[in-house]
């Protein structure tokens, strides 16, 4: 029998306040909120809580979170346990989403204005009130000027929620109270909690005793992860023997994993290929195609558990996917932990609504009698143009691939109209649609459309798509400033020379290292290259925040490379890069692989909430050409910009298909010529690489690029 607990008192809430904000914000997000009030209380002072002692990495977050912008580069967010905060708003009868806080590690001293109901879940920590131990999983009722405190995690266990009565409310960004730090929005602080920060708290409901212990999860030191097979399996990318392995070894933890990922220590794959073709060197390199979150990414021979900050877009590929019931299990993962991978039938998975015993969180083990048994593809159709392979991206979620594993702007045109065609259907059940190379990841919501379902209807869909000759896309032409050798990349290779590694091919320019590997007389024929190119953005979000992934129109300026093994700690926000045969903008300050050219204006606009005006500035399909501006003048422009007095040179256009055919079809000698001399040139890098054992040393480290 569920126990109805009281209502705590409050002096009553006004309308609308302000949130205090102690300090600086990082996004500026400065605004009012409103706040609903208790039922009988009259306005007047808001309840309020103030933080004492911040903890390690507290963050507000809210569920779903921040749906809808994976395919610009804006990860969800929200707790990486979805499944302890959810069960703790419930208890304290707020929405599941509501928004709350999540602790890594250890939690935060909170001070409580007003009596307010709390329940703290997830990880075991010592919980006391106002010095008096209390538990965990349970209600509590802080009483006026009363302090919460949450002590460090004991363990099992990585993070633990401390969840109020009524939820906190900040402001929205981009339709989320969550918490994205690397992005500096969200939580209304764009950062973790600091001391004497404050937050207001909303209306109240219905309090429960807590969360019954039938429904609570089960942590452990050995996990056990459902999975699904795909989006690329064996044998196309990974060997049999790769699989077997993949599904029958106890992974550890690694200490460096963090909410964008949880990287593993494992056996290296032998590897189904050689290299990853114009995609670069590496066999686990592949032309960029949108992730999963819980997707196991192989970022060369490193094996990451994408989460819920993670990129959207990337190069690598993925042999399993985490269901989306078992995710929560991913906020817990603790350096050293054992992860075993189980696959499971997708249509078989728990589903994400339920936070009771049908989401079998109390099972320390995954009961399966094996997986799908179709290495993740789930039909290949042949089409009047190109041929269309339909993978599994987790138990929510497709991966549409058109054509052949080669950067083609043609498969890429054939994506957007798909991309176009579902966006008018409206279809209830699928939730997200991103676009990579040559690839359309669509997710659903499983419980509303399945996986059979919508494979019929991108079939039906497919048959009405027009012709390649028919395709013509909106875009812009698009000048934008370039600093060639800015400063600031020359900066961040001396800092990867000090600090990751010092012989590395590419080092101590990476011009150069172009211009080697492309087989040009001179770095002046390298910028001459760049300048006059025009790039074409085929997906956005590829290192985060609008951050377009693009690629010249002309094949003959089309400068080809290899990324950084392992990669960059640190690229400065707007740093322009090649990497494979793409080139890429930086949304944001991070971590990175692609070869620097130099470093150009803000991408995203910080100064927007999306609301009204988004804050990415590129759109697919636009075309992107360079003029040359030194590094004090990118200075001043930057400056501008982040004032919101920079102007954006764009010129409305059209991409057609069957102009495009012609002009490669009018110059195929002279590409052909430019191509032969690049392989070369590529080749003898190789050759060269092999020579010193550079590639069988290869273990490429995360690569947000």
């Amino acid at each position: 029998m569920t126990t109805v607990l009281p209502e705590p008192a409050r002096a009553g809430t006004p309308d609308r306040t302000t949130i205090r904000q102690v300090g600086t914000p990082d996004v500026g997000v400065r605004s009012t909120q409103t706040c609903a009030a208790s039922i009988g209380e009259e306005p007047g002072a808001v309840a309020s809580v103030r933080v004492l002692r911040p903890g390690m990495q507290t963050t507000v977050q809210d569920w779903p979170a921040r749906v809808g912008y994976w395919h610009v580069g804006v990860p969800p967010s929200g707790p990486m346990d979805d499944l302890s905060f959810r069960l703790g708003n419930r208890a304290l009868g707020n929405p599941e989403g509501a928004a709350g806080l999540e602790c890594t590690l250890g939690g935060p001293a909170l001070e409580f204005e007003d009596e307010t109901w709390v329940c703290v879940t997830g990880a075991p920590v010592p919980v006391t009130v106002n010095g008096r131990p209390v538990r965990e999983w349970r209600s509590v009722l802080v009483p006026a000027g009363g302090v919460l405190d949450v002590g460090m995690v004991r363990g099992p266990g990585m993070r633990c929620y401390v969840l109020v009565a009524g939820g906190i409310e900040v402001p929205e960004y981009l339709g989320s109270r969550s918490t994205f730090t690397l992005g500096k929005f969200g939580g209304g602080t764009g950062r973790a909690l600091a001391v004497d920060d404050a937050f207001v708290l909303g209306a109240p409901g219905r309090v429960t005793a807590g969360v019954p212990g039938d429904d609570q999860p089960v942590l452990t030191r050995r996990w056990e992860l459902a999975v699904t097979e795909g989006p690329h399996g064996a044998p196309e990318f990974f060997t049999r023997s790769d699989f077997d392995t993949i599904i029958g070894t106890d992974y550890e933890v690694h200490f460096n994993s963090d909410r964008t990922g949880v990287r593993l220590v494992g056996p290296k794959p032998q590897w189904a290929r050689t290299d990853g073709g114009e995609a670069g060197l590496h066999p686990s390199n592949i032309h960029d195609t949108a992730y999963s979150v819980g997707a196991l990414d192989f970022t060369g021979d490193t094996p990451i558990l994408l989460g819920p900050d993670g990129p959207s877009l990337g190069g690598f590929v993925c042999p399993v996917t985490v269901v989306a019931a078992d995710r929560w299990k991913l906020g817990q993962l603790t350096p050293g932990d054992a992860v075993r991978f189980v696959p499971v039938r997708a249509d078989r998975a728990a589903s994400l609504r339920e936070v009771g015993v049908g989401r079998r969180a109390a099972w320390p083990i995954v009961l399966s009698d094996g997986g799908d048994g179709d290495d993740g593809v789930l039909a290949r159709r042949d089409g009047d143009d190109t041929f269309v392979t339909y993978r599994r991206a987790g138990n929510d979620g497709m991966l549409v691939e058109y054509g052949d594993m080669t950067l083609d702007l043609e498969l890429r045109a054939r994506v957007h109209a798909l991309h176009q065609a579902l966006l008018e259907r409206s279809v209830p059940g699928i939730t997200e649609l991103t676009p990579g190379v040559r690839s359309l990841q669509v997710r659903n919501d499983p419980d509303r459309l399945s996986t059979r379902a919508l494979l019929d209807l991108l079939g039906e869909v497919e048959a009405e798509l027009p012709s390649a000759d028919e395709l013509v896309v909106p875009s812009r032409s698009v000048r934008l400033p370039l600093s060639w050798d800015d400063p600031s990349t020359r900066e961040a290779i001396t800092r990867y020379m000090h600090g990751v590694r010092a012989d590395a091919p590419w080092c101590p320019w990476n011009i150069e290292f172009i211009r080697r590997m492309n087989g040009m007389g001179s770095v002046d024929e390298v910028f001459d290259t760049v300048f006059a190119a025009e790039y074409l953005v085929l997906g956005l979000g590829d290192v985060y925040l609008g951050a377009p992934v693009a690629t010249p129109t002309d094949p003959r300026h089309r400068l080809v490379t290899t990324k950084y093994n392992p990669a960059r700690t640190w690229t400065p926000e707007n740093a322009v890069g090649i990497g494979g045969a793409y080139l890429c903008i930086y949304g944001m300050e991070g971590p990175g692989g692609y070869q620097f050219v130099g470093r150009t204006t803000q991408v995203w606009n910080h100064r927007s909430s999306g609301i009204g005006e988004d804050p990415w500035l590129l759109r697919y399909f636009d075309r992107i050409s360079w003029y040359p501006v030194s590094g004090e003048e990118l200075l001043d422009l930057r400056a501008d910009t982040a004032a919101g007095r920079g102007s954006l040179q764009a010129e409305d256009g059209e991409f057609r298909l069957a102009d495009y055919r012609r002009f490669l079809t009018d110059n195929d000698s002279s590409i052909a010529e430019f191509r032969a001399r690049q392989a070369e040139a590529f080749t003898a890098e190789r050759n060269s690489w092999r020579d010193a054992g550079e590639l069988a040393a290869q273990s490429i480290e995360e690569d947000r690029a």
